[in-house]
């Protein structure tokens, strides 16, 4: 299950609405080993498509040093899919490299431009697709907690 805070979610919204009828993506980096979704990190789409999403390489090389030296990881790659549902395509499994990220999916087709848009997160391993529930909180628990 991914478990994420509404500003996050409202976030990636916001960036895949923003970036319409272009797809957003990002990440959403975490503590490495946390499983927590934390720095919210809006990307470019380099390939700026309505149908496609990459990465551009020497923004991706950043960040992952970025978080390398903040020890992160990524825990949510996310993009935009503007004109069919939030369900991974089959470019976006042969590029699911992350194999403990959650991969979430936004869709902004057949929106007003205010939403409700679909908002679903997978877990993409080896090609293999899972959708996991999603949890909108209002915070984490306090990591002191037990």
């Amino acid at each position: 299950m991914l478990t994420i805070t509404q500003e996050l979610h409202d976030r990636i919204v916001a960036h895949a609405r923003a970036d319409h009828p272009d797809e957003a993506c990002g990440v959403i980096a975490g503590p490495a080993g946390s499983d927590r979704p934390e720095r919210f990190v809006p990307m470019l789409n380099a390939a700026r498509s309505p149908t496609f999403y990459e990465f551009d390489s020497t923004d991706l090389l950043g960040l992952y040093r970025e978080m390398d030296d903040r020890d992160e990881e990524p825990v949510v790659i996310y993009h935009s899919h503007t004109a069919t549902e939030a369900y991974p395509s089959r470019t976006d499994v042969s590029y699911a490299g992350e194999p403990g990220a959650h991969y979430v999916l936004v869709s902004t087709a057949d929106t007003d431009g205010a939403g409700p848009f679909q908002f679903r997160s997978f877990r993409i391993v080896d090609g293999e697709i899972t959708e996991e529930e999603v949890e909108i909180v209002d915070a984490y628990p306090d990591r002191t907690e037990a």
